[in-house]
């Protein structure tokens, strides 16, 4: 008897939608407690903190992209396919990106690049990695176009529809937040917002790019055998 493990691209979107909607509603509610009250209960699920729930989450969803664009890669390989570069790209790419959820490199770079510039910059480069950040956005962008402007309309769509989502958040609420928390501190409702807007738009992109490599690999390869051989 054959063994198989059928994947519904639908229902999986669905599934890690509703797990980001509740780690959502659980920070909001922490956030709440903490301006009201003082206290932090409930710490883990702090959108704005590491090594908690969501940090754990956040690194899930980008590992499960990792690895779905490791199969395409090495299915594309097979079919002798002219982007296999491409995709190698992107998976190198969500490798590091899934990293830096655990080591917070990005939030390293600060005081290199505060440093680049004198230790000078305006206050919506309170978190200054975002210009390094934006540089790259900038090459990677024209790297991919070719790329891009190659895929399946469907495809292409999903690609530029959760990019957006996510630099929306990564690049768009950090440079708010950065202008906020310049000028009015960390512990303040409109921070908070930002930080929560963030973090969700951030597991939205990665969770519509998911689904858009499941409808990939379903619309190109339908089914895909992993055949173990013991030694």
């Amino acid at each position: 008897m054959l063994n198989q493990l059928q994947l519904n691209p639908r229902k999986i979107t669905f599934t890690l939608s509703a797990i980001a909607f509740f780690l959502v509603v659980a920070s909001l509610i922490g956030y709440a407690i903490k301006i009201y009250t003082g206290h932090k209960l409930l710490g883990l699920f702090d959108l704005d903190l590491e090594n908690n729930f969501p940090t754990f989450y956040s690194m899930c969803l980008l590992l499960i992209a990792l690895i779905l664009l490791a199969v395409i890669t090495l299915l594309e390989k097979k079919r002798a396919s002219s982007h296999v570069s491409y995709w190698a790209t992107l998976t190198f790419g969500f490798l590091l990106m899934s990293l830096d959820e655990v080591i917070v490199l990005h939030e390293r770079l600060n005081h290199f690049v505060r440093s680049l510039f004198g230790g000078e910059l305006a206050s919506i480069f309170h978190f200054s990695w975002v210009i390094l950040g934006i540089a790259v956005v900038i090459l990677l962008g024209f790297y991919f176009l070719k790329f891009l402007l190659q895929l399946p309309k469907k495809v292409r769509r999903n690609f530029i529809l959760s990019a957006s989502v996510y630099l929306a958040g990564a690049i768009g609420m950090e440079l708010l937040g950065g202008w906020q928390a310049e000028l009015h501190g960390f512990n303040n409702l409109t921070f908070l917002t930002f930080v929560t807007i963030e973090e969700t738009l951030e597991m939205a992109g990665v969770i519509i790019f998911i689904h858009g490599l499941l409808e990939y690999i379903a619309d190109n390869f339908s089914e895909v055998q992993f055949i173990i051989k013991a030694s």
